[in-house]
């Protein structure tokens, strides 16, 4: 019986990679694990094969010989659960867990970052993606709609306008500055290499030019507008969440830290860390549901 499983896994996947925790049935955590990425814009089959990778890392984590699959439960929050279709398939596709239950990496991001309770997040990482939990339990969701049309304020984001100044100072309608020259060597050294970087780059490739982006920011003029478009980026889809200002909301997510420094003053003051990561968060979801059954 699903109820009746020894563990369960939370796992947190998105387009740069998979975290999971490992709790006991009461919920205490006993390890963690990583892999690869496990959004299902990827492959639903390749999302499953990171999570198994990233748990079995977990028990080693724990000192926990791995059991039988049908022993544990897991909860997944994946970048792309919104598409219903991919959402059915990595369902369907479950490779023996006693228990599986699928959601949208933003609603697992709320749930560890506000313990379950209502309030709103806006989780910045690869992609992008603001929900809210009401008091009345219905929910809303802000962004999210994928690379390359949303994703505002994210790594993949930041990454296309390093890029795109890139371009304009190699064509010269741009000056060249020490930040272009660090994306130029990025992608290659040279304007040929940069249109092969280009042909092949993905969310994910994009989004490993942010830190560039970051660590020029405090000297470079061009970073910092980006970074500061990317703080008015994140304050409008505050808004939307919460147009009373009344909800208690969290900033997540591996850029969180360096998007708050320019976020604008009214929402800074607002802006609260999460309690917990979205992997405890799917963690949660899978502990309800559970419950539930």
């Amino acid at each position: 019986m699903t109820h009746a499983c020894t563990y369960h896994i939370g796992a947190d996947g998105g387009g740069t990679g998979t975290r999971v925790v490992l709790s006991d049935a009461s919920g205490i955590e006993l390890g963690r694990g990583s892999a690869g990425p496990s959004g299902l814009a990827h492959g639903r089959d390749k999302a499953w094969q990171a999570i198994l990778l990233a748990t079995q890392q977990a028990f080693a984590d724990a000192n926990l010989d791995m059991p039988a699959l049908a022993d544990i439960a897991v909860g997944c929050g994946l970048a792309g659960v919104h598409n219903i279709h991919w959402a059915r398939e990595f369902v369907a596709l479950n490779p023996g867990f006693g228990a599986v239950c699928a959601e949208t990496d933003a609603y697992t991001t709320l749930l560890g970052a506000l313990n379950g309770k209502p309030g709103a997040i806006i989780a910045l990482g690869t992609g992008s993606v603001g929900e809210v939990l009401l008091p009345s339990g219905q929910r809303r969701e802000v962004g999210g709609w994928g690379f390359p049309v949303s994703d505002e304020a994210s790594g993949a984001w930041l990454g296309m306008r390093a890029v795109n100044h890139l371009q304009r100072v190699l064509d010269g309608r741009a000056v060249s500055n020490p930040f272009a020259s660090a994306v130029l060597t990025h992608c290659g050294g040279d304007k040929d290499a940069v249109f092969a970087w280009l042909a092949q780059a993905n969310q994910t490739r994009y989004a490993e030019l942010a830190p560039l982006v970051i660590r020029f920011a405090p000297e470079v003029e061009v970073a910092r507008e980006i970074m500061l478009e990317a703080g008015t980026e994140v304050a409008i889809m505050a808004r939307a969440l919460d147009p009373k200002n009344e909800l208690p909301i969290a900033l997540c997510g591996g850029l969180a830290a360096a998007v708050a420094v320019y976020l604008p003053a009214e929402l800074k003051e607002r802006i609260q860390m999460p309690k917990a990561d979205s992997a405890t968060g799917a963690l949660i979801l899978i502990q309800q549901h559970l419950q539930a059954i």
